[in-house]
Order: C-alpha cells, then sequence, then structure tokens
C-alpha cells in the first residue's frame, strides 16, 4: 500500500471523524483499516462481522461520500473481517491477507455483497442488525385511498416529501388501525420515498426488531453506539409499537423518543390502538406520543374496498396476462369481505390459482366457492373502557371517579362490577389491564366481580336487562 493512499486514509478518517461524532467513531471506526485501493474500489476491514454487519446497514453511504471527497473515482466500498492470523500479523505482511479475504468473498452468499450496500442505501438498513426488510409493492403508488385512510396518507405523504433542515409540522406522527387497514403499507411507502429522495435517511424498523438491537447491543456492550446510531437517523418508522416490552427497553425508546422529537427529527409510528390505550406502557411515553398528530384509520368503506380490488387485480394482470375477473364478482367481493383488506388480496390470489391451474374463466360461483370462508359477520364495534365506565356510571347515577375510588358502599360497589364485567366480556383487555383502569385494582379483584356478575345474570332478570341494555348503548 503506498504512503499516498495512506495519506487519503487519514484524511478520510478525519471527515468522519467530523462527520459521525468522536463518540461513533470511537466505537465504530477505530478500529476500521485501509487494506488497499483498486481502481474503483476500497478495500477495507474490520476485526468482528459485527462490526461489519453494523457499518453495512448504517455507515455504508457516510464512507462511501467520505472517500469520494478525496478520490471521485471511487464508487465502491469492499468491508471485510480480518481473520485471526491477519489481526496477530505484522502490518506489513498485506497480501496473502488480500487474497485470503478475496477466497472469502467469493464464496460468501451474493446477499453479502459489499457492493449492493455501498451503492444502494435505500436498501442500506436492511441487514440483519439494521432496519427490517421492506416489501417493493408498498409504495404510495399502490397505496388506494378513501374516505376512512385519506388523513393519514395526507400527513404520511408531508413526512415522506420532507427535507433535511425542515420544521417538521407534527412529531410524532401516529397512524393506529385495526388488522390488515394500511398502516404497514403506509409506513413503508413513507421509508421507500424517504430513502429513494436521497434527502434524508430513513430507518423502519419492527419494534421486535428494536428490541433485538437493543438486547444484541447491551449483550456485545455496545448499547452507546446503538443510541447514538438510531439518533443520527433522521426519519425512525417504528411499526406495531403495541408490542413493545420490556421496562429498559421502554426507558430506551423513550429517551430515543425525545432526543429525536428535541433534535427536530421525524419519528412515525404505528400500533392497532391509540396512545392512550397502550396499559403496558410507562404514561410518559404515551403522553409523549400523544403530543404529535394521533390519525386514525377506519375501517375499509365497500367503495373503498371494491377499488383495492381493482388494484390488486391489476397487479396481477402485469404477470399473468390473461387473468380477468368480472364486474359482478369483483362487487360480490366488496359486499361479502369486509374484516381488512388482507383478505381482499387474499381472495384475489385463490381466483387466480383456481384460474390458472384449472384453467377455467373466474365466474361468481367459483368465487362464492372459493372465499366462503373469508365471508365474516360485520365486526362490532371497539368498545373502550373509558366508554363502559362512562355509560354504566350514567346508568347508577354515579360519577366515574366513584368507579374508580375506592368506596365499598352498595350504590357503588354494584355498578362497579358491572363495568368491570362489561370490559372483560366486550374488549380484549386482561383481567390484570381491567384493574389498572379502575383505579389499580388487582386482577383478582375483577375476577371476583366478573364471577358475581355472571352468576346473578343467570337469576336476576332485572339485572339480565340491565347489562343487556348497557350492552347494546355501548355496541350501538
Amino acid at each position: 500500500m503506498t504512503d499516498m493512499n495512506q495519506d487519503r486514509w487519514a484524511r478520510v478518517q478525519v471527515r468522519l471523524r467530523t462527520t459521525v461524532g468522536e463518540d461513533v467513531y470511537s466505537s465504530w471506526f477505530a478500529r476500521m483499516d485501509l487494506e488497499g485501493v483498486q481502481g474503483e474500489s476500497v478495500h477495507m476491514s474490520v476485526p468482528t462481522r459485527f462490526l461489519k454487519s453494523w457499518i453495512q446497514a448504517h455507515y455504508a453511504d457516510r464512507v462511501l461520500s467520505c472517500w469520494q471527497a478525496e478520490m471521485p473515482e471511487v464508487h465502491r466500498i469492499d468491508l471485510t473481517v480480518r481473520t485471526a492470523m491477519r489481526a496477530a500479523a505484522p502490518v506489513q505482511v498485506v497480501k496473502p491477507a488480500v487474497e485470503e479475504r478475496r477466497a472469502e468473498r467469493a464464496s460468501a452468499p451474493a446477499a453479502a455483497e459489499p457492493r449492493s450496500v455501498a451503492l444502494t442505501p435505500v436498501s442500506a438498513g436492511h441487514d440483519a442488525l439494521g432496519g427490517s426488510p421492506l416489501d417493493p409493492r408498498l409504495t404510495f403508488d399502490s397505496f388506494v385511498m378513501g374516505r376512512s385512510n385519506t388523513l393519514a396518507h395526507a400527513a404520511a405523504r408531508q413526512v415522506a416529501e420532507g427535507r433535511r433542515g425542515d420544521p417538521v409540522m407534527f412529531n410524532p406522527l401516529y397512524i393506529h388501525a385495526g388488522v390488515g387497514l394500511g398502516k404497514t403499507h403506509l409506513l413503508q411507502a413513507v421509508t421507500w420515498a424517504g430513502n429513494a429522495s436521497g434527502e434524508r435517511k430513513v430507518l423502519y424498523l419492527t419494534v421486535e426488531k428494536f428490541m433485538y438491537g437493543f438486547v444484541a447491543a447491551l449483550k456485545t456492550q455496545t448499547a452507546l453506539a446503538f443510541k447514538e446510531a438510531l439518533r443520527g437517523i433522521d426519519v425512525l418508522v417504528i411499526d406495531d409499537l403495541q408490542f413493545l416490552q420490556g421496562k429498559s427497553t421502554q426507558a430506551e425508546f423513550c429517551h430515543t423518543l425525545n432526543a429525536l422529537i428535541d433534535a427536530g427529527r421525524q419519528v412515525v409510528i404505528a400500533a392497532d390502538r391509540p396512545p392512550s390505550d397502550l396499559e403496558a406502557l410507562d404514561d410518559r411515553v404515551r403522553s409523549r406520543l400523544a403530543g404529535g398528530l394521533v390519525v386514525e384509520m377506519g375501517a375499509l368503506g365497500e367503495e373503498l374496498r371494491l377499488e383495492i380490488l381493482k388494484s390488486r387485480v391489476a397487479a396481477a394482470r402485469t404477470h399473468h396476462a390473461g387473468f380477468d375477473v368480472p364486474q359482478p364478482v369483483l362487487e360480490y367481493l366488496a359486499r361479502a369481505i369486509t374484516h381488512n383488506g388482507r383478505d381482499l388480496e387474499g381472495a384475489v390470489n385463490r381466483l387466480l390459482a383456481h384460474s390458472k391451474l384449472n384453467a377455467q374463466p373466474v365466474t361468481l360461483e367459483m368465487a362464492e366457492r372459493e372465499v366462503r370462508d373469508l365471508v365474516r359477520p360485520q365486526e362490532p364495534k371497539r368498545v373502550k373502557i373509558e366508554d363502559i365506565q362512562r355509560v354504566v356510571a350514567r346508568q347508577y347515577n354515579v360519577s366515574r371517579s366513584d368507579l374508580l375510588s375506592s368506596r365499598r358502599t352498595a350504590n357503588v360497589v354494584r355498578p362497579r362490577q358491572v363495568a368491570m364485567y362489561l370490559a372483560k366480556t366486550l374488549t380484549l383487555r386482561s383481567l390484570p389491564e381491567i384493574g389498572r383502569r379502575f383505579g389499580g385494582r388487582d386482577h383478582t379483584t375483577v375476577l371476583h366481580a366478573v364471577r358475581k356478575i355472571e352468576a346473578l345474570v343467570g337469576k336476576d332478570v332485572a339485572l339480565a336487562d340491565e347489562v343487556e341494555l348497557l350492552k347494546r348503548q355501548l355496541q350501538d
């Protein structure tokens, strides 16, 4: 290796240190060595696979840009792991180690090829320790808009089209909806569009991936670098927040959320319920989430379901030119399949498979037969514990605070037990969650109330009528 290349590497190190900061540089780049420069490629090495994965996932574009500032002809960073022999050998013995690494790269699977990481920053966040995988179909172009998702779509577009340094209009953007209504589609569309523009670095993570990354960083004693890497993202996109668990993980998520928002970075979050209903989360996290723009994506109306079906059929036709679904069949599916968008896509896939494998055209009779298990009864209205408390308090002429208090007078105990019983039968909340929502009571208290009302309803006709009336009021 020439002295000129060593001088260039020294200047690149200075640029890297300035770009990422001293702490991040010390954690990730202090043990990176230059192996050589050949044409358009710079060959570098690190001592562990963990370092290689992390640098490729989060800093490939920065390393490349720092080298291009010194050598514009460089278009590829070839990052490898130094072997134990290489680490112990004198620095000047380079050629055998380089040859060994070339052989290792030649035998490695194509997915590990460094070129794809260095030259396509959009996918740089999708390695094992980086972002979660993205589905190339989930873009804004393929998203079908309707009355129930217009606001969520507009807000997501606003985020995706932002530029680095622009003021953030709403932070965080929190989108909630039931299963299969388009939350993940919008979040991945934000990620694709944001990274494609090249303006900002957008990282998409399921909350499971966030927890895995944090725990792995704790085990490898790189938690500080993990935190710094996350807080260096321009737009952090978190999916399925309802699954966030663990006191330390929640605390780290809260710190990361606060750091990004305070620094003017954008955060986008999706969950299956609003922040106030995430009982397992710390109050500080819920308060911060509620402080942004909270948008609900409602159920899919029949008109929107029909448009989704047309879109999915058109997409299938690009690969299967002869595939066609008559309008009456589409209208039947839009009327009959009401649960969510994934069921609609599943219906189209079944019709496509049946049509291709049996070489038969799609008919209404065939559609009715193939999708009968997807035709479900209309999903009842989602009832909230707050609604139950409000309706029960009004029915029995007590206050909501009475239901949550420790008062044990007869005119409060019975309404409280009825409210707990309704919370257990009309919601998916667990007994401990219901207890917390009723003044921090133990789950055994809730269980006693549920069993008490169940027993009374079986023999007290007046109480049974009251409970049925309350159920109708809550579900209408």
